[in-house]
């Protein structure tokens, strides 16, 4: 709202004579009370469809509202696996970032309390039209670019080894969304302005999402989670924090296929024949392209102290949707190890 990216679409909407209300009050990871509020907003004024315009968050609290002020349920008997029963308004979904894949999703994510998650995943969350336009992306600053790209890449790895449901479709959408996403942010990221790397990191996040959402994410996600609960750290730097010590966890059973990853993204001379070192070789290729988009790389630079890890790691374990996704069973002195690692 404050750099005009929505002045568009509402000239769109005025010159075609559609009534419209917005609400523009969503924050990162929305706790229930914005959903409430826009669902309200949405009741009062007799909505007939949705639209979801901005980044994860703003996304899905559309596919909420869409959701709920059509099924009239109570958003705390949704949360969970297929618990929604009924139907949602027309949706339309518009992302202004390059991460989430929120927009090709049917899954939801809300601040449930001071430093808890729930998931909503139903089948009405998918929209009836997304649209990529990656003119929408270009004042992201570099930060923001970096960190939803990196998002966007562990969707996809995350879907090429998750130990549930991974097949053959959401393999091929992995694989190529990972191709885009490490061919271009760099230069979405350091070179802002250049459309054709936005678009592509636009289609890649896209790709990604529609990986996972055929092949769920796993321990990186669960152990990001309570970062953001408990720091706020946006959900993408969350993620990038803990990505390289979860695959080095991982690499003890997941080898192979790190290593089929990194034929795709890491220069041949450093990849070899052997599993281990290939994947050895994808997991610094990962750091060194976290320290390349000048994110922090540790947990000590977000100013976390060393005495909160024990508490992090209890609140990982919760996140068991998400962990049996993982390719290594996960216990919680694991999740208070890769913490410690990545300190």
């Amino acid at each position: 709202m404050q750099i005009g990216l929505l002045q568009q679409l509402e000239t769109a909407l005025a010159q075609s004579q559609v009534p419209y209300c917005c609400y523009t009050d969503v924050v990162a990871d929305p706790p229930e009370a914005i959903v409430e509020a826009a669902l309200a907003q949405a009741l009062q004024a007799k909505v007939d469809g949705i639209i979801g315009f901005g980044g994860g968050s703003s996304m899905d609290t559309a596919k909420l509202v869409a959701l709920l002020a059509c099924s009239g349920e109570p958003l705390q008997q949704i949360y969970g696996v297929d618990q929604a029963q009924g139907q949602r308004l027309p949706l339309i979904l518009i992302p202004t970032t390059a991460g989430t894949g929120s927009e090709v999703t049917a899954v939801a994510i809300v601040t449930t309390g001071a430093t808890t998650k729930a998931g909503v995943v139903a089948s009405q969350l998918l929209p009836d039209v997304a649209v990529l336009d990656a003119e929408l992306t270009l004042g992201l600053p570099a930060h923001v670019t970096a960190a939803t790209g990196i998002d966007a890449m562990v969707h996809a790895i995350e879907a090429y080894t998750s130990a549930h449901r991974k097949n053959p479709y959401s393999d091929m959408l992995a694989r190529e969304a990972l191709c885009l996403l490490a061919a271009n942010i760099r230069t979405a990221t350091h070179e802002g302005h250049q459309l054709q790397a936005r678009q592509a990191m636009l289609f890649g996040a896209c790709l990604a999402g529609q990986a996972f959402a055929n092949a769920p994410v796993a321990a990186v996600h669960a152990l990001a989670y309570p970062l953001g609960s408990h720091y706020h750290i946006v959900h993408g730097l969350s993620n990038s924090l803990v990505l390289p010590h979860v695959l080095r966890f991982n690499s003890r059973v997941a080898a192979p296929l790190y290593a089929e990853l990194a034929e795709l993204i890491v220069p041949q001379s450093k990849v070899g024949n052997d599993p281990e070192r290939a994947s050895e070789a994808l997991i610094h290729y990962l750091e060194t392209l976290i320290a390349d988009l000048r994110l922090p790389a540790t947990l000590r630079e977000m100013n976390i102290e060393e005495s909160d890890l024990p508490n992090l790691a209890r609140d990982a374990m919760l996140q068991q949707r998400l962990l049996v996704n993982n390719p290594r069973e996960v216990l919680e002195q694991d999740a208070l190890a890769i913490y410690q690692a990545a300190y």
